[in-house]
């Protein structure tokens, strides 16, 4: 499955040349704007792997679209601009770009730069999804840790012996160790 790539680029001329030159390296080019205010809604629409975005275009700066669509964790951005000042890659950097290239750019250049986006954007997903199910697990603990601590106190079950009860009772209610502690805590499941 190909790349699929939405280009922002205000020059039609430099817009047409990019999307045959990325065309030519095999990316499917889904959507094309020469507008800012355009782009967001394009990659919101289209959930492209990448979206290349001039820093300079009406409507919408490339640097307020970046930050829109990283905030949403849509895809991987890459600024395509003809400005090199330290303060707008800064700038870009902080508005969720993963690479920054500036023209005129090689073609032996821009391959290179989509490809660096998109793993840094593959990694910056793992992480994100890494940290969601360390939180889950974190929460699930704490509930199962307060769900031993009332069978402990009420009922007088060893620390083991609480484990197993709530171990048992998700494999045989077919519900997650979460939802029986949670029961155990509301008062809905107590030992006979």
């Amino acid at each position: 499955m190909s790349t699929r790539v939405v280009i922002a680029e205000d020059e039609a001329i430099i817009r047409l040349d990019l999307k045959e030159m990325l065309i030519e390296e095999g990316y499917e080019v889904v959507a094309d704007t020469g507008r800012g205010d355009e782009v967001v809604d394009l990659v919101r629409e289209h959930r492209p792997d990448i979206a290349i975005l001039d820093i300079k275009m009406p409507g919408l700066d490339g640097l307020s679209a970046a930050r829109e669509i990283s905030a949403d964790h849509i895809c991987a951005v890459l600024i395509l601009t003809a400005f090199s000042q330290r303060q707008l890659v800064e700038r870009a950097r902080d508005a969720g770009a993963l690479a920054y290239l500036v023209k005129p750019f090689q073609r032996g250049e821009l391959v290179p730069a989509i490809e660096v986006a998109l793993g840094r954007f593959a990694e910056m997903q793992a992480l994100t999804a890494e940290v969601r199910g360390l939180e889950e697990q974190l929460e699930t603990r704490k509930i199962v840790d307060r769900a031993k601590g009332i069978l402990m106190d009420r009922h007088g079950m060893a620390e083991s012996e609480a484990f197993t009860f709530i171990q048992r009772g998700a494999m045989s209610a077919r519900q997650t160790m979460q939802q029986v502690a949670q029961r155990v805590i509301d008062g809905s499941l107590v030992p006979e």
